[in-house]
């Protein structure tokens, strides 16, 4: 009797674990640039001349670093209280700041204020022939730039760069490399758009070549993240 009821009990226990849905991976956003129209099936609008090249990933878009941009009618971590930005590039020189990757929150106009800025931002340094990263996030009660010019990386190279926040450190990484990391009071942006290859403002203008970028409400590990 006692057997029988253990194997019952096992058996039991085996189909209510196997009842237990799984939990859900967080859902990511892609943008593949292998195109200069619906880039990740949303609206996009494309200044200057930015061309496609080919690249070892596939199609890339290359701008020139003078009046290239492409602005996309999608803000892709709107809602999101942790996340990773990632993105697929190569710098190739030119200007010593270059704001390349901007997600812009709709600007908001508070009562007593001026409008919002919220916003995230991948930017390069480039200095002779190498640079550097700088990853930085602003909303309604946090501000933070993560750069760190002594860890230079050459020019002319593919690269895969991320930022993430896990609900209480903001990091950046190049190639799964922590860059530096800080403690900030992150908190969930709204919708708005994106600018590649320039601010949203049309400034800082990017020399270089974007592939991919990937957006995930949730801080991934950087085994997960993306690969040059």
């Amino acid at each position: 009797m006692t057997d029988t009821w253990n194997r019952r009990a096992v058996i039991a226990a085996g189909a209510a674990l196997a009842a237990t849905p799984a939990l859900a991976k967080p859902k990511s956003i892609t943008w593949t640039f292998d195109r200069l129209t619906g880039i990740g099936g949303v609206a996009t609008h494309v200044e200057g001349d930015p061309t496609l090249i080919d690249s070892p990933y596939g199609k890339a878009v290359q701008f020139d670093g003078v009046d290239d941009r492409i602005e996309i009618d999608q803000h892709p971590l709107a809602g999101a209280s942790q996340f990773t930005f990632e993105a697929l590039f190569r710098p190739d020189g030119g200007a010593f700041a270059q704001r390349w990757f901007h997600l812009a929150e709709d600007p908001q106009a508070p009562t007593d204020g001026p409008p919002l800025n919220t916003r995230f931002l991948f930017e390069i340094r480039v200095k002779d022939d190498a640079w550097w990263l700088d990853a930085f996030v602003t909303g309604p009660g946090y501000k933070h730039t993560l750069i760190f010019p002594e860890k230079t990386f050459p020019v002319g190279k593919w690269y895969a760069v991320a930022q993430s926040y896990d609900g209480k450190m903001y990091r950046c990484y190049v190639d799964g490399v922590l860059q530096g990391e800080a403690e900030i009071a992150f908190k969930a942006q709204g919708p708005g758009k994106a600018s590649v290859g320039a601010r949203m403002n049309k400034i800082d203008y990017f020399k270089g070549a974007v592939r991919s970028a990937r957006f995930t409400p949730a801080a991934l590990k950087p085994k997960a993240f993306l690969k040059a």
